[in-house]
């Protein structure tokens, strides 16, 4: 069993294509801002959400439209203001994921730089500016005018037509109600989906059974086990 789920578990990364995007009512609006780039009345757009709500695959998505360089709010602790000068010069377009963790003179040179050269920043955290205690005041201000958009976590909708797109994608037919169960019973994400569809097509593979409700029940049994 261990190794089945090692194998059941040892995904790829995913490739965060733009028509692999599942668009719903909680992603839409902040869909649309993506699409709008460079008509942003800002340099930055804050985009927030819970942890598997998309937040990442609209940052990837507009890396690739914008040519943005993707790093974490991690990456800026240390870097001078000559630092994020060369970064400023050399990179139109920065995605910073956990902006939140960001260091906050860092964050506020690089939004005047960006700025000052007509660059943009995508700035992906779990909360929104305006829910963060952000302790420079001149940081705060700029942060909290410029646009933020929130990413809503999948409805049952939209986590039902995530795991049928990725059954597709396989060429997998799944049994009446297994869609429905897995809804029910799994983290509520985009990624808990890839792995879950992942770990069905080797488990019904290795093992010679029909995608049905039991193969669902037992491969979510074996990822809960597993974290």
């Amino acid at each position: 069993m261990a190794n089945q789920l090692t194998l059941d578990l040892a995904l790829p990364p995913p490739t965060y294509a733009r028509q692999d995007f599942v668009v719903a009512d909680g992603n839409r609006q902040a869909l649309a801002w993506i699409d709008s780039w460079p008509d942003w009345p800002a340099p930055a757009l804050s985009l927030s959400g819970p942890s598997g709500c998309g937040k990442t695959h609209l940052g990837r998505i507009w890396a690739a439209r914008s040519n943005a360089i993707v790093m974490s709010g991690d990456d800026l602790d240390g870097m001078s203001v000559a630092d994020l000068t060369r970064l400023a010069a050399t990179s139109p377009a920065i995605v910073i994921e956990g902006a939140e963790r960001a260091p906050e003179r860092g964050l506020f040179h690089l939004y005047n730089l960006m700025r000052e050269r007509g660059g943009f920043l995508l700035l992906i955290s779990a909360e929104p500016p305006a829910r963060r205690s952000i302790a420079l005041p001149d940081l705060a201000s700029r942060l909290r005018a410029a646009p933020a958009v929130a990413v809503e976590p999948p409805d049952d909708e939209l986590l039902g037509s995530i795991i049928l797109k990725q059954l597709a994608d396989r060429q997998l037919h799944a049994g009446a109600g297994v869609v429905q169960y897995l809804v029910s019973h799994m983290e509520r994400s985009a990624d808990a989906a890839r792995r879950v569809v992942a770990a069905l097509d080797r488990r019904a593979l290795t093992e010679r059974r029909e995608i049905d409700r039991r193969l669902a029940a037992d491969v979510l049994a074996d990822i809960a086990g597993a974290t």
